[in-house]
């Protein structure tokens, strides 16, 4: 039952920020009497969801969820109180829940009311569903996942710049999925104006799961008539930039419903990677694909903030006259290189898809 909750909670990845994605499931006498996830925008939450799509009384039922049921009045009521007013007799939650306003609180709540509370079954699972948002809740910033294509040396692009297609269309159908499960999309702004993406999600089916968009352009130089910002109103548009950016620009791309996001400068007068990772956390992102160039994967490669990594890689080989997938990251020594462990490797049509978490 718990396998299945968390199946719920996967279902609602990229679609429940600045809310966790948790899956509930109600049983009684071995059977299912209620399921439920959290929805789009994060309301109504996976047990509250359940509990309004019961079959029948939840009268000593159990509810199997994937985090800790809220204890603290927000936009809704309690989750936990919910669950006490349903009269269910068993809650097994998977982990207790981070939040500073919950932590422990709903869990408490259960047991005074003479629910039997259990803890822990299927937290490793649940960990990683909800790993962007535990990330906001303890340092402030999402989860940011860098995707790359590369050849088997690790290039994305010929040195005359040409790079389609180097993996193949099975391998490009899954990376629209990927941007499907996660909160934004972000790129750097020369891979906006090479590529002039729209960076929606294109898979049938799923073209309202388009995340945010981000473009981090410290000097607001993304072109008002791009497709990013003259489709801004319809899927949303955010530019990290810093004080340097004039005016005038950002009022053009205002104007077309871009956001503006001011970040600090780093040293060379560029956005300041750890200061976007933060100001992205406050806006309520829990989790961020990394689909830039070379340039802006060495950017937070260098930051240490790729918290997973995924790789598709195409069975061909293109030379040291090409283009490395990842910049100059000035390492001095092997020590000081950012390592990932293997999760998963697959193969994808033609190509093969690994998929890594940083090694702490």
């Amino acid at each position: 039952m718990m396998r299945a909750a968390l199946a719920l909670a996967r279902r609602s990845l990229g679609r429940t920020w600045p809310n966790p994605a948790v899956g509930c499931v109600i049983v009684r006498d071995g059977r299912v009497i209620a399921r439920g996830r959290t929805q789009d925008g994060g309301r109504p939450h996976g047990e509250a969801d359940a509990i309004a799509h019961a079959t029948e009384s939840l009268k000593g039922a159990t509810a199997y969820v994937t985090l800790e049921p809220c204890s603290h009045l927000g936009k809704s009521p309690p989750c936990a109180e919910a669950l006490i007013s349903a009269g269910v007799a068993k809650v097994v939650s998977a982990m207790e829940d981070p939040y500073p306003e919950v932590n422990g609180r709903g869990h408490a709540m259960l047991k005074a009311a003479g629910i039997v509370v259990e803890v822990g079954e299927g937290a490793r699972e649940a960990a990683e569903i909800n790993a962007g948002f535990l990330l906001r809740v303890k340092e402030g910033r999402p989860l940011f996942h860098l995707k790359l294509a590369t050849s088997l040396d690790g290039h994305s692009a010929l040195g005359n710049g040409q790079s389609k297609w180097i993996t193949g269309a099975a391998a490009r159908a899954d990376g629209q999925r990927l941007r499907a499960t996660h909160d934004a999309i972000l790129i750097g702004v020369n891979t906006a104006h090479a590529d002039d993406p729209e960076l929606t999600c294109r898979l049938p089916g799923l073209e309202s799961y388009s995340p945010v968009r981000v473009v981090v352009d410290s000097k607001a130089r993304l072109s008002p008539s791009s497709k990013l910002a003259t489709s801004a109103r319809a899927t949303p548009v955010w530019l990290l930039c810093t004080a340097a950016a004039p005016k005038a620009a950002r009022d053009a791309l205002i104007a077309k419903g871009v956001e503006i996001v001011e970040v600090e400068a780093d040293a060379q007068g560029s956005v300041d990677i750890a200061g976007a990772a933060q100001a992205l956390g406050k806006r309520g992102l829990t989790s961020v694909v990394v689909e830039g160039g070379a340039t802006i994967a060495a950017s937070f490669l260098k930051a240490r903030l790729v918290d997973r990594l995924s790789t598709y890689r195409a069975g061909i080989l293109m030379g040291g006259d090409s283009r490395s997938a990842v910049g100059p990251l000035g390492l001095t020594g092997l020590d000081f290189a950012p390592r990932f462990a293997l999760v998963s490797s697959r193969i994808v049509g033609e190509d093969t898809l690994e998929t890594w978490r940083r090694a702490s």
